[in-house]
C-alpha cells in the first residue's frame, strides 16, 4: 500500500529526547520494506513556544505560521536522522517534491508547507496528491471524542465517524497557528472531497501504527 502517516509533534517531543524519534525509525524502516511511506510530522510544544514569542513581537499570524512551519521541518530533519539510509534524506517543502522523491523508494518526510495548512492538513493534501491508500493519523489521545477528553472525565471515544458528521463536528474550531489541538477543518474536507481512508489513533505506542496497517481496530476511522 501506498501510506501517509501524520504524526503529532505532540507525540514525538512529549518528552523532549530522541527515544521517540528511534521508535518510530524502527518501526517505520520495517513496514516501509512492504510498503511506500510518507511522513508527515507536525510541530507539537517548541512549535507553540516559538509561535508564542513570535506573538509577543506582535507579528501577525502569517508570521506565527511561517515560525511553526520551520519548527516541523526541523522535527522532520530529527526523523530523517532516526531513518538513515531508508529515508529520502531532504524533506520536501511541497507536494510535487515529495511525488518526485518516492521515485527514489525511500521513505519521505515532509514538515508543513504554507501559512494556514496544520500538518494535519498537510498529511490529507499529500495523501490526496500521492494517491494514497490510507491516511493514519497519529495523536496524543485515542482518538475522535465526543468532547476533549484531557477536560471532561466522562469524554466517550468515537470508533467510527461519517466524514460529513466530523466537518459538522469541526465547525468553529480556532484555526490560528499553533492551536490545531486535534483535527482541523483543511484536513476533514479534503477527506471529504477525495475518499480518503483514514485512521485517527494514539502515537503513544508506536506499535498502535503496525496495529493499524495489520487491519486492528484502534482509534476512530473516518467512513
Amino acid at each position: 500500500m501506498k501510506i501517509v502517516i501524520a504524526i503529532g509533534g505532540s507525540v514525538l517531543l512529549k518528552e523532549e529526547n530522541a527515544r521517540m524519534f528511534k521508535a518510530y525509525g524502527e518501526i517505520l524502516k520495517e513496514i516501509s520494506s512492504k510498503h511506500q511511506i510518507f511522513v508527515v510530522v507536525g510541530g507539537g510544544r517548541p512549535a507553540r513556544k516559538y509561535i508564542k514569542i513570535v506573538r509577543e513581537l506582535g507579528c501577525g499570524e502569517a508570521q506565527s505560521d511561517a515560525i511553526g512551519i520551520e519548527v516541523t521541518r526541523i522535527n522532520a530533519q530529527l526523523l530523517l536522522s532516526a531513518l538513515g539510509d531508508y529515508a529520502y534524506q531532504s524533506v520536501p517543502n511541497d507536494f510535487k517534491k515529495a511525488l518526485a522523491f518516492q521515485e527514489s523508494g525511500k521513505i519521505i518526510v515532509m514538515g508543513g508547507t504554507e501559512p494556514s495548512h496544520s500538518t494535519d492538513a498537510v498529511s490529507t493534501i499529500l495523501a490526496e496528491y500521492v494517491n494514497a491508500d490510507l491516511l493514519i493519523n497519529l495523536t496524543s489521545v485515542d482518538g475522535l471524542y465526543n468532547k476533549d477528553p484531557n477536560k471532561f472525565a466522562d469524554a466517550k471515544l468515537i470508533s467510527e465517524i461519517p466524514v460529513q458528521d466530523l466537518v459538522k463536528f469541526l465547525e468553529g474550531k480556532d484555526v490560528k497557528a499553533g492551536t490545531y489541538e486535534f483535527f482541523d477543518m483543511t484536513a476533514a474536507q479534503m477527506i471529504k472531497r477525495s475518499h480518503i481512508p483514514t485512521i485517527i489513533a494514539n502515537g503513544d505506542d508506536p506499535n498502535n501504527l503496525i496495529k493499524i496497517i495489520n487491519g486492528e481496530n484502534i482509534g476512530t476511522k473516518i467512513i
